[in-house]
């Protein structure tokens, strides 16, 4: 990457102070002492219905390790492998590939239990959940004290939840409940949790816990069905885990979401005229995915890009657009409209669909801001979804300097996804 003459760069990433830990060992050492929580051999009776939720390939989460020490665990207790159903937390995205449940899990724990794919649109039933676990976060009338979720969940005796703690654009950080109550929730509920009534509250911001509507109705709802017990870790951004907790729910998404903010949320002197950003995988698997480095940059509380600044976003989108129901409504949404304006107020006025608030988050940054993808396998879905597409870093470099007359400040983020740049209120232009 060559930056003209007289450019600035500055480069941020996650705290790589802070060592990362040995996996396997620190796995058992959680189960061993889980917070707030008996222990999982201590949980599961011999004869129980268990069901562990695991995250799909757009996340990174470690659960070829965690999975089999979780099954461990409950071999102690004695259940059995027939009674064990592991269920793959895809919410709206396309249902995994058995390769991608292999690499996801290992072959053994494929080979050895019963793995299935959430299906949002089919397998639901609604479950009363008391008065204060919402889809509608409390903000309208409609749905009160109901939630959609897999039926599998419902039917188990245990239900067990993997997860990465990482910033979220919705939940703050991700993690905790939200593995099972929004990865396997039903399609009206990801709707409802995903509209402009969420999306334009306050309190839902990039890594926003205390206050946010969004992660109180995950916590509620995921107490409501009785999920007890989650393995979560937080990684950096080499992948390594950096730390894993395993117990309660909102004990363990709580003591992580401290160690992550202290890796993640890095200070920044400024706003910057251009902000690059190099999506890693699994994120970088589709546009839909992507797309959220430019929303992270462009819509955090205190943004790193100044007002009309340029974001780049290195990304090669094999899949496309992406290939799932959400990611299909994204591209429609984004594609068909002339006038983003326009399809924010539908929007607001009508609400989205599951997979369309991504094209309401996204058109947001476009009305501010131009958003080039680099190298993406599909730049004609790029240009279709009004953004640029180019070659090459240089290429879209060339094409900045062409609009920014002098110098220019730039921010790198290497790993986008997982840094939360906090700009010091001072210098918000």
């Amino acid at each position: 990457m060559d930056l003209p003459r007289g450019w600035q760069l500055t480069v941020v990433e996650p705290d790589r102070s802070i060592k990362p830990v040995e996996l396997v060992p620190a796995t058992q050492a959680a189960l061993a002492q889980p917070l707030h929580s008996k222990r999982l051999s201590e949980l599961a009776l011999s004869n129980a219905r268990v069901c562990i939720v695991f995250t799909d390939a757009t996340r990174a989460c470690p659960d070829h390790i965690l999975v089999p020490t979780i099954l461990r665990e409950l071999e102690e207790a004695g259940v059995r492998d027939e009674n064990i159903t592991l269920l793959c937390a895809t919410g709206l995205h396309r249902a995994s590939t058995r390769l991608e449940k292999i690499a996801k899990l290992g072959q053994s724990v494929v080979d050895r239990c019963k793995v299935i794919d959430h299906d949002a649109t089919r397998s639901v039933i609604l479950r009363r959940s008391g008065s204060h676990a919402r889809p509608d976060g409390g903000m309208g009338a409609a749905s009160a004290g109901l939630i959609e979720l897999n039926a599998l969940l419902l039917e188990s005796d245990l239900i067990i939840a993997t997860g990465v703690v990482e910033p979220h654009q919705y939940a703050g950080y991700s993690g905790g409940g939200k593995t099972v109550v929004i990865g396997c929730g039903g399609e009206a509920l990801i709707s409802k949790t995903h509209g402009p009534k969420y999306l334009d509250h306050p309190g839902v911001r990039l890594g926003k816990v205390d206050g946010n509507p969004f992660q109180r109705f995950v916590r509620e709802a995921a107490r409501s069905i009785g999920l007890k017990f989650v393995v979560n870790v937080v990684l950096d951004g080499d992948g390594r885990s950096i730390a894993v907790q395993a117990g309660d729910p909102i004990a363990v998404h709580d003591e992580l979401i401290a160690i992550a903010k202290k890796l993640y949320e890095v200070p920044v002197p400024q706003q910057y005229d251009v902000v690059i950003a190099k999506v890693d995988s699994p994120k970088d698997v589709n546009l839909y995915q992507a797309s959220r480095a430019a929303t992270y940059i462009g819509l955090s509380a205190t943004p790193p890009i100044r007002p009309g600044g340029i974001i780049i976003v290195q990304a090669r989108c094999p899949e496309g657009a992406g290939q799932g129901v959400g990611e299909q409504r994204f591209f429609k949404a984004l594609s068909e409209t002339t006038d983003l304006d326009q399809l924010l107020s539908y929007f607001r006025m009508n609400g989205c669909k599951a997979g369309e608030q991504r094209a309401f988050m996204l058109a947001q940054v476009l009305l501010k801001h131009e958003v080039i993808i680099v190298g993406s396998e599909y730049p004609e879905i790029v240009e279709a979804c009004q953004m640029t597409a180019m070659d090459s870093i240089d290429a879209a470099i060339d094409r900045v300097k062409d609009r920014i007359a002098g110098q220019a400040s730039v921010l790198y983020l290497p790993h986008p996804l997982i840094t939360l740049p906090i700009v010091t209120s001072n210098s918000l232009r």
